[in-house]
């Protein structure tokens, strides 16, 4: 069994910011798939079991993702190495696709938190650029991560969409 996760924030408002990347990617995923997320949250997330995976959006913010990827993760006894976890990274130039199978959390404060609950770094991380260096130089980072997309980089969202849906698939073969 492998663990999907993308990190994002559970409100309404927070759709298409930066920070709900993870929760666009599965999204995304999700209607390529023909896939419908249960009615009813669990352990803190919203959720779908699907054949050899659970695919999951926790329901706490974005730094706090930790718990409900514990909860499933220890739920469903997946190993480390079979929980994939999908978010946003503004270091990254907007719309490039890093998957490393480990690694540090490099101030993204949703992988801190995994990190923290997981007691560990090595579990697959498949982070999505959404750099904007002018953008972020005016905002800060708080205000950034939580603004959202410009209407240039919408129009490039659903080809990044795609490219991050095959790596799932890639992760789940």
């Amino acid at each position: 069994m492998k663990l999907i996760v993308g990190l994002g924030n559970p409100e309404n408002k927070y759709n298409f910011t930066r920070h709900n990347t993870g929760f666009l990617v599965l999204d995304y995923y999700f209607k390529t798939k023909t896939m419908s997320w249960n009615d009813t949250p669990k352990l803190g997330a919203l959720w779908s079991k699907e054949e050899n995976a659970i695919f999951i959006k926790p329901q706490d913010y974005y730094n706090d993702s930790g718990i409900a990827v514990a909860n499933f993760a220890r739920y469903y006894k997946v190993p480390i190495s079979d929980i994939l976890v999908i978010c946003d990274n503004f270091d990254l130039e907007f719309g490039k696709i890093r998957l490393r199978h480990e690694g540090l959390a490099g101030g993204n404060n949703g992988l801190k938190s995994i990190d923290k609950a997981l007691k560990t770094n090595e579990y697959p991380r498949l982070r999505i650029g959404t750099g904007n260096d002018a953008l972020r130089k005016k905002m800060g980072d708080v205000d950034f991560v939580l603004s959202k997309f410009t209407p240039e980089e919408k129009q490039q969202l659903p080809l990044i969409l795609n490219a991050a849906a095959n790596r799932i698939d890639e992760f789940l073969d």
